[in-house]
């Protein structure tokens, strides 16, 4: 199992985040052997998160190998042409190693922060994840053309979030891959999913928000027990993307 590491909410010292808060962070995930880099998406929750595209962009900048994946990105709040217009910036910079994680959304004060409709979501991200789909293959969609460079078209992989419904058989058919969180599921949970994304034809499965404890070792168990269960990657998740606690997972999750 691949391991991954999100981008840091809080500086070092546990202050805001600092101006090269996350280039360092990056930076360090590569050096540890870390294999990606994600940035989260959430507004108005008492906390500020930078936007995750701009914070990938910033983490392209320090690293050169690692893939930057949005774990998620919520559609429903935002535009989808200007949303693929900055993932074409990104993947320009970036390319071959951008993985778009998008999803409707589960966090209300997201969505009234930014003057969306969350009870409308589920429907209006169905709409958008077509459009998106389109975006990323031709660099259009329904009438609205972004003049795509041509080296971004087809790019970058797309990544399906969700639970409700049909999402996971959708992720297997439709995505490159499929993301659970570690944080709202627990390991019963993940492994009735990740058997669902399978047996539909699913490839990659992605477990996010695996939170990094004080104490590592609860850590590393659940990643061993992730491992085992067949996900291909894991995304763990320190507030201050402590380089200590990041090398001591890495460490530990040695063959």
């Amino acid at each position: 199992m691949r391991l991954g590491a999100a981008l840091p909410v809080f500086g070092r010292s546990g202050v805001p985040l600092e101006p090269d808060s996350l280039a360092d962070a990056a930076a360090a995930m590569e050096r540890l052997g870390y294999s990606s880099v994600w940035a989260f998406d959430a507004v108005g929750r008492g906390f500020m998160l930078p936007d995750p595209l701009m914070a990938l962009t910033v983490s392209a900048g320090a690293t050169r190998t690692v893939e930057l994946g949005t774990g998620i990105m919520q559609l429903p709040v935002r535009n989808v042409a200007e949303v693929a217009h900055r993932l074409f910036t990104l993947e320009l910079v970036a390319p071959g190693r951008v993985r778009f994680g998008v999803g409707p959304g589960s966090t209300r004060a997201d969505f009234e922060v930014l003057g969306r409709e969350f009870d409308t979501r589920f429907a209006q991200f169905e709409q958008q994840w077509q459009e998106l789909r389109m975006f990323v293959r031709e660099g259009r969609a329904q009438g609205r053309d972004l003049c795509a460079w041509p080296q971004v078209i087809n790019r970058p992989e797309l990544l399906l979030a969700g639970w409700r419904g049909p999402w996971i058989e959708r992720a297997a058919a439709e995505a490159a891959g499929w993301i659970a969180s570690a944080a709202s599921a627990d390991d019963e949970e993940l492994a009735g999913g990740l058997a669902r994304f399978r047996q539909a034809g699913g490839r990659r499965a992605i477990v996010a928000n695996v939170r990094i404890s004080a104490d590592v070792g609860p850590t590393v168990e659940r990643l061993h027990r992730l491992a085992a269960m067949g996900f291909d990657d894991a995304v763990v998740f320190d507030k201050t993307a402590s380089e200590s606690h990041l090398a001591a997972v890495q460490d530990a999750m040695r063959p």
